[in-house]
């Protein structure tokens, strides 16, 4: 019979080895996203031959590639053009593709942790970041932003964005100290969540039935979620926002167990302080959750689902379940918007639509467990 420090010592090299198995399909699912498309589909060994041929090509910065620009998007000589096939297809895949695919990687690392975070902190596997107020705090600043023009950022391009974020922390802000005044219970901050969300909801109708033709049509398409908006300046941002972040996330992982195996009494015999880890987890939920709302619109379901996935296949310690979390919830966004990119080109579906209707499924089979019902 083992012991239990070899037990342990197995369990955990079986996670291991779980996570590196779905962090290398995760990657090869994002090179076989990286080929297809309605202006031109390639299989998974053409597209990494392409992609390693113009990185190499790249560092010699030949004429081809400076006429193309497709690098960061800005062209060197504006007067050439890219004629030959290959050139095209890197170009599709270096100016189009790329930014789409990563953002749908940090897309789901993001809304995933987040949910994972939250369902650690308040003991609920149903709470994911849309239904503590965020997402709605978001969809009341793009509104605002569309149909009225109030920005609290900026003006053009990154106004809605910028306004989204923005008045996404403030809804968090507001749930939080209103749930101080009430207790500082988990149950208290998801009611004045549900709450600040009818609000929010409400506010937004009443902005929607005053609005134009031309602005319904603008906040339709923001509310469906798309990954199509960021370009590599965007990417950029969020990556660097979200891996910086993330190890705090990490950081707390022994809170989070504490919070999860006994609830607050017994985190607070370990030293923690649910009161206080439970709100800066919030926190830094919010962050994770509005940054990439904040540019791609209303995205669902990644942040319920793939806390639950990783469950199933790493469990419940929360140094293991938070990175498989994010890796989850990368191939979720990854093979969402591939399919909505490919059922029907060359119209694409928004990832927010596929993911709906994959997770529409499985919140109903999450929420009949929760009840016992089989």
């Amino acid at each position: 019979m083992l012991s239990l420090s070899a037990l342990h010592q197995k369990q955990g090299k079986s996670q291991l080895v779980k996570m590196g198995l779905m962090s290398a399909v995760t990657v090869l699912v994002s090179i076989f996203a990286l080929g297809q498309g309605s202006s031109s589909n390639l299989d998974m060994w053409t597209t990494t031959q392409t992609i390693l041929r113009d990185i190499r090509a790249f560092v010699g910065l030949p004429d081809t590639l400076r006429a193309c620009g497709y690098f960061d998007g800005v062209a060197w000589n504006a007067g050439q053009t890219c004629t030959n096939a290959e050139d095209l297809q890197s170009q599709i895949i270096w100016r189009l593709r790329l930014p789409r695919v990563l953002m749908a990687i940090l897309g789901g690392v993001a809304l995933a942790t987040a949910g994972a975070l939250m369902q650690g902190c308040l003991g609920n596997p149903l709470v994911s970041p849309l239904t503590l107020g965020v997402a709605s705090g978001a969809s009341l600043g793009a509104a605002l932003a569309i149909i009225v023009g109030f920005s609290l950022t900026t003006v053009g391009s990154l106004a809605i964005a910028g306004n989204a974020f923005v008045f996404s922390l403030i809804v968090v802000f507001i749930i939080i100290q209103l749930g101080r005044y009430r207790s500082v219970s988990a149950e208290s901050y998801i009611l004045v969540g549900i709450a600040i969300t009818f609000i929010a909801g409400a506010i937004v109708s009443t902005l929607t039935y005053f609005a134009t033709d031309a602005q319904l049509s603008q906040l339709a398409h923001w509310s469906f979620g798309s990954l199509a908006r960021p370009n590599m300046v965007v990417v950029a941002l969020v990556a660097t926002s979200t891996f910086t972040l993330f190890p705090t996330a990490m950081k707390w992982s022994w809170d989070l167990n504490a919070l999860s195996m006994g609830g607050d009494d017994f985190a607070v015999s370990t030293g923690v302080d649910p009161s206080s880890i439970r709100r800066n987890i919030l926190i830094l939920s919010a962050l994770l959750t509005s940054l990439i709302i904040a540019f791609t619109g209303m995205i669902g379901f990644v942040g319920l689902a793939a806390p639950h996935m990783s469950r199933i296949l790493i469990g419940n310690d929360y140094r293991k379940l938070l990175p498989a979390s994010a890796i989850c919830g990368a191939f979720l966004m990854l093979v969402a918007d591939t399919i909505g990119r490919t059922l029907f080109a060359p119209v694409v579906i928004p990832v927010g639509i596929m993911l709906a209707v994959i997770g529409g499924p499985v919140f109903m089979y999450l929420l009949l467990q929760s009840k016992g019902v089989r």
